[in-house]
């Protein structure tokens, strides 16, 4: 296990768990001022949405405001280093995201290192994708459109919402698990890259699942698999691309973190207000119509799945090669 997972992973652990740390606060007495969720994109997208219902929640749970901080930019990366540079007492914390694993090895001049840096405080909600082919590629199943692929190397163009995002990777690793060439091309978004896949410009796109839906069951696109580890009950018959190459699973997701060296009291009550919220019939329908699946655990839990992942993508990004722009 390299230095800095393991480095990680230990601190994750302690967050939840050890009674002492050089800067102890007592979680009866916290918090005792407004919190501040630092949120990595502009407000109006899922992961902004999601942020203001756990502040929301936070909130009301908490008995002090929390305000939540849009701070875009560099695919996240702007947002992401005010939070972890900012003291560690709880009272600014981040909106973390799939964009936190992959980043380390795309980027050469990040200013933080997010698995030193950052201490998991609970995870929120999985995010699958879905594989999805204009209706004019002949292929309707996985093992079709992977012999499709091998029989017209570098002739399928797969479209992506922008170079490192986890629309490009959960294609470059199927791409590494399927050994088939396709053609990246990458747009500025996801929305950008849609009506190319419907015209037939593209002919296959890991798409985010809830701004895939309607296209899907309209028929102008074909779902052949979705990208969590299991079938998803809104698209019960489309089998999850696991069930053709084992062991891929490609989600999006989102979860709370804070700055490394926060009081692990600190965490642990936050941990708990978060999984509270993630229990509550009413926040579950919110996340469910948001096409975030429930993603509740420990402290731990979330750094053994973000070390994970890090761990995943910089193999795939190693793979493709994938560089920022």
């Amino acid at each position: 296990m390299k230095r800095s997972r393991r480095n990680f992973l230990i601190a994750a652990t302690g967050a939840a768990a050890s009674p002492a740390l050089a800067r102890i606060a007592k979680a009866d007495d916290y918090p005792s001022r407004p919190l501040h969720l630092v949120v990595q994109i502009p407000p109006g997208g899922s992961p902004d949405i999601v942020g203001r219902l756990m502040a929301q929640w936070l909130s009301d749970r908490l008995g002090q405001p929390v305000v939540v901080d849009n701070r875009a930019g560099a695919s996240g990366n702007i947002g992401t280093e005010f939070a972890l540079k900012a003291a560690p007492d709880g009272y600014t914390l981040l909106l973390a995201m799939s964009a936190n694993a992959i980043n380390p090895s795309i980027y050469s001049d990040l200013h933080f290192n997010f698995m030193h840096d950052a201490a998991p405080v609970a995870s929120i909600s999985l995010i699958p994708l879905v594989m999805e082919v204009n209706p004019n590629v002949p292929a309707k199943t996985i093992p079709e459109f992977i012999a499709y692929a091998k029989a017209n190397p570098g002739k399928i163009n797969m479209a992506s919402g922008g170079v490192g995002t986890p629309l490009h990777v959960a294609g470059e690793l199927f791409k590494l698990m399927a050994g088939v060439n396709l053609t990246h091309v990458p747009y500025r978004g996801e929305s950008a890259a849609m009506p190319d896949l419907l015209s037939g410009q593209m002919q296959v796109m890991f798409g985010v699942m809830p701004a895939s839906l309607g296209y899907i069951r309209d028929g102008r696109v074909r779902a052949l698999g979705v990208t969590s580890a299991k079938r998803q009950a809104v698209l019960p018959d489309v089998p999850a691309i696991a069930e053709f190459l084992p062991g891929y699973e490609a989600s999006g997701w989102y979860g709370v973190t804070a700055p490394a060296g926060t009081p692990p009291d600190v965490v642990a009550r936050l941990n708990k207000e978060v999984n509270a919220a993630l229990a509550d019939p009413g926040m579950r329908k919110r996340l469910d119509d948001l096409g975030c699946g429930v993603f509740a655990g420990s402290p731990a839990d979330f750094g053994k799945f973000i070390a994970d992942e890090t761990e995943k993508w910089a193999k795939v990004n190693k793979f493709a090669n994938i560089k920022a722009e």
